[in-house]
């Protein structure tokens, strides 16, 4: 009778833990995007300053000519990533309300097709806010063909009530491979 008490009591701890495990990693992604949000390591997708055309438009009408920006650009992959990713543009210097693009290079030198997602994060916190990301290939995944090659764009602008204070923002890219992997069935 003991055994059976034990074993039963095992299996329910098992089972909480198992389900206490799943919950904790599904709300990883949501934990994940508001604590980076917060302390500004990261401005994934889902925490990006996503604007319309319309308010880019508006923004830019009032270019902020007195004063300079320097915007530096990082790639790096993640770990087992193969691809060739970089920016084509280590920096630029914009005027606050200015629209900008800049290319980022990527290459897919394996035999196999894949699929990367890049992530961005921003430094200094203070310009996450005022950073806006008008077009991206860090919006969608990214799917080359064995051996293909793509240049990336980037559009952004950088609001005129950025603090003075900031005078270069780095925007940083990691790149995450995401190909579906393929299942293996045993019949």
């Amino acid at each position: 009778m003991t055994d059976k008490k034990s074993n039963r009591k095992i299996v329910i701890i098992g089972g909480l833990v198992a389900a206490g495990m799943f919950g904790f990693c599904f709300a990883m992604v949501p934990l994940y995007s508001v604590l980076c949000k917060k302390i500004g390591l990261n401005t994934s997708v889902a925490g990006s300053q996503l604007i319309t055309r319309a308010e880019a438009n508006a923004i830019s009408q009032s270019t902020d000519m007195s004063r300079e920006i320097t915007v530096q650009f990082t790639a790096t992959n993640h770990m087992g990533m193969p691809w060739e990713f970089y920016p084509r543009t280590k920096s630029v210097t914009v005027h606050p309300g200015e629209k900008t693009k800049v290319y980022f290079y990527a290459n897919n030198p394996t035999e196999n097709d894949m699929t990367a997602q890049a992530i961005p994060a921003m430094t200094p916190t203070d310009a996450i806010g005022h950073f806006h990301k008008i077009e991206c290939f860090c919006f969608n995944q990214q799917t080359l063909k064995a051996g293909e090659k793509r240049e990336m764009g980037l559009v952004f602008q950088i609001d005129k009530d950025v603090s003075k204070d900031v005078h270069v923002i780095t925007l940083a890219y990691t790149l995450f491979d995401v190909t579906p992997k393929k299942s293996t069935r045993k019949g």
